[in-house]
Order: structure tokens, then C-alpha cells, then sequence
């Protein structure tokens, strides 16, 4: 099954995705369905006419996560082309919600920074309440995935031994187009990156350190995961900052983000005018 949020004149609505289309399952974003413990039947159930949607109304999947935790280093490509070695635990940062856009939003380069680069990445979204959660708990509170690209301003990034400043910028993390349950996504599910159609990323999600459910259980461990939160899970080898000479984003390309199974992000990137 796969849920999407779309954006009404009345506000926001979920949607199942279907035969090419979308069926209407009620108000609010995917977020508001997880938190109700009959998600999943509710959504199979939802009835109605298979309408069509322009893919400019998609929003990101969940709109207001409680929480956006991140991986660092999590593929060995990258790792490796970062010059670290492989860690022992998970290397975690964070977002705030205010970061994400849509799935077809325009990316608006920010004028403080001249180093933004992509990250191309799946995204697990919560489904249950989970606290040091096994692993056999945390697959079992994994509602699906999604896809999502953790643009970085590596200038920022990297004044400090800290991230966050260099993550978090306002409307610069596209998330979508939608969340796919566990059962539609191909155990080494493809993912990719590419700019105006020049592949810059590709790998597989078995390229994983740390996969999913033991991303859910450790970060269950510190703090209780609630329904609608996110997991980005880090980013495979080919970013630009690790290339000779580096190379970042710049004003009219197009970014396309995709894993198999789930689908793409086709981000437009604009430059915003300095003040």
C-alpha cells in the first residue's frame, strides 16, 4: 500500500495511491493517519473515484514530524569516500520540520551558502509507539518508507565538529512522494541521485552499516518514537563535497532522487537573490 499527502483549498488530505491515481482517505497528512492504531485498515478501506493530482500538490508524506532523527556515514561508499572508518554506533544528528518541502518543490538555494550539495536517502516513517525496542519490535513499528534527500550546506556544515547548522535550513529537505509499506520495498531496493540526468549517486540500500530496524531500536533506546516520526538513514558514496574539486548545486538544475520501489523526487533548484 502507499500513502501520499496532497495539498487542497481545504487544507491537507491523504490519499492512497491507486491504478495511477489517488483515492481519498480523509483530512490531514499521513502523519495524523499513522496515529491511529487502525491505519492501515482504515486506508485499504477508503473508497471513492481514482482522481488524478498534479504532482506540484504533492506534499512532503508526514508535514510535522515530532522528529526527524538523521544518520551520518551509514553506507560504506560513503564512509569510505569521506576517509572515516566504519563506526561502532550510529552517528546521529537531527532536522526539524520546518526543513522539509514536497516531493516536486522547488529547492531555493539559499544566498548564505555557495557549497549546497545532495544526499540521497530512505527515509523510515514510524507507525507505533516504541521505546528500547528490540529488533523484532522496531521492524514490527516501521509503518514504511519514503524517500528523502538530505541537501547540506557544507560550509555551514563544517564551521563547527557539530552538523546541525548545516542541515536543518528552512525548506531545503524533499520528502516524498509518498510512504510505501514494508512489503513493496525490494530488500536491496536501487538508490540514486542524478543532476539534469548525470547520475552522481548510485548504490543499493544493502550497502547499509546500519539498517533500519537497528536504526528504529537504537534511537528507541533514548527517547520513545511516536507515529509520524522520521529516520533518514544517510546517504550513499558520489556526494558533492567529496569529489576533486568539489562540486555543489547551482541555480536551474534539476535534482532527481529515487529508490526502487518507492519512486522519485524531481527537485528543481533555484538561487535566491542575496539581500
Amino acid at each position: 500500500m502507499r500513502l501520499a499527502t496532497v495539498r487542497t483549498e481545504d487544507g491537507l488530505r491523504t490519499v492512497r495511491v491507486e491504478d495511477g491515481g489517488y483515492v481519498d482517505v480523509g483530512p490531514g497528512d499521513v502523519g495524523e493517519l499513522l496515529r491511529r492504531a487502525d491505519w492501515q485498515a482504515v486506508a485499504a478501506a477508503a473508497a471513492g473515484p481514482v482522481v488524478r493530482i498534479a504532482p506540484s500538490r504533492l506534499a512532503p508524506v508526514v508535514t510535522r514530524p515530532g522528529k526527524i532523527v538523521c544518520v551520518g556515514l551509514n553506507y560504506r561508499s560513503h564512509i569510505t569516500e569521506m576517509g572515516r572508518d566504519l563506526p561502532e554506533f550510529p552517528t546521529l544528528f537531527a532536522k526539524f520540520a520546518d526543513a522539509l518541502i514536497g516531493p516536486y518543490d522547488t529547492l531555493t538555494l539559499p544566498p548564505e551558502s555557495d557549497a549546497v550539495d545532495w544526499e540521497a536517502e530512505l527515509a523510515v516513517i514510524v507507525g507505533r509507539d516504541i521505546r528500547r525496542g528490540d529488533r523484532a519490535e522496531a521492524e514490527a513499528a516501521i509503518a514504511g518508507y519514503s524517500v528523502l534527500n538530505d541537501v547540506s550546506l557544507r560550509d555551514w556544515q563544517f564551521r563547527t565538529r557539530e552538523w546541525l547548522q548545516g542541515k536543518t535550513w528552512e525548506a531545503t529537505t524533499p520528502l516524498g512522494p509518498w510512504l510505501v509499506t514494508p512489503d513493496e520495498l525490494p530488500a536491496g531496493a536501487e538508490i540514486s541521485c542524478t543532476i539534469d540526468d548525470e547520475t552522481v549517486q548510485k548504490s543499493t540500500i544493502g550497502d547499509l552499516l546500519f539498517d533500519a530496524a537497528d536504526l528504529v531500536s537504537y534511537v528507541s533506546t533514548m527517547v520513545t518514537l511516536h507515529p509520524g516520526d522520521l529516520i533518514a538513514t544517510g546517504t550513499t558514496g558520489g556526494v558533492g563535497h567529496a569529489r576533486k574539486p568539489p562540486r555543489y548545486l547551482k541555480d536551474g538544475q534539476t535534482v532527481v532522487t529515487r529508490i526502487e520501489g518507492i519512486g522519485e523526487l524531481v527537485t528543481p533548484v533555484r538561487r535566491e537573490s542575496r539581500p
